[in-house]
């Protein structure tokens, strides 16, 4: 693990709140509607292209999702920015989550450009949001809540990411 890596698993042990699985005590739905609607309005300037987006997901500790059309990236391979309720966490990946291992492994196999990425990134770490690295959130979960009991293996992606 990396020293990024750990400490993005002390910020995730630190948002665990096992009384607040949908999301944070003192979640702002109008804050976070805002700072994603900035969001998608950034990354539609940056591909020059609209973004479709779900937003205010529902028995879900993620928040909404931007998706980049294949249309608009170098590879042709759709872009999915999945943001968390919580502590605006943030993942990206190709074409989908668990797609592929990780924005590495769709690199290598040609699937997404590292200027389309840098691009995504960029937005997100001047918006501040916290960006997590699909790996990571498919590692076991190991904190204190009590995880859905259709969650067979629970993952940090799960916590919060998922249904709740």
């Amino acid at each position: 693990m990396t020293g990024d890596e750990a400490d993005l698993l002390v910020l995730l042990r630190e948002l665990d709140d096992p009384e607040w699985l949908e999301w944070p005590q003192h979640y702002d739905r109008g804050e976070a509607a805002a700072h994603f609607s900035v969001l998608v309005a950034r990354l539609e300037s940056g591909f020059a292209v609209r973004c479709t987006a779900e937003r205010d997901t529902q028995d879900s500790s993620e928040y909404g999702r931007v998706v980049v059309p294949g249309d608009a990236t170098v590879c042709g391979t759709r872009i999915v920015v999945c943001v968390s309720k919580f502590g605006s966490l943030a993942l990206v990946c190709a074409d989908n989550p668990g797609a592929f291992f990780g924005t590495a492994d769709a690199q290598a196999e040609g699937e997404l450009d590292a200027s389309d990425l840098v691009e995504v990134n960029r937005a997100l770490v001047e918006l501040g949001y916290v960006l997590v690295v699909e790996e990571l959130l498919e590692s076991d979960y190991g904190g204190p809540s009590r995880l859905p009991w259709h969650v067979r293996r629970p993952s940090w992606s799960d916590r919060f990411f998922g249904i709740v």
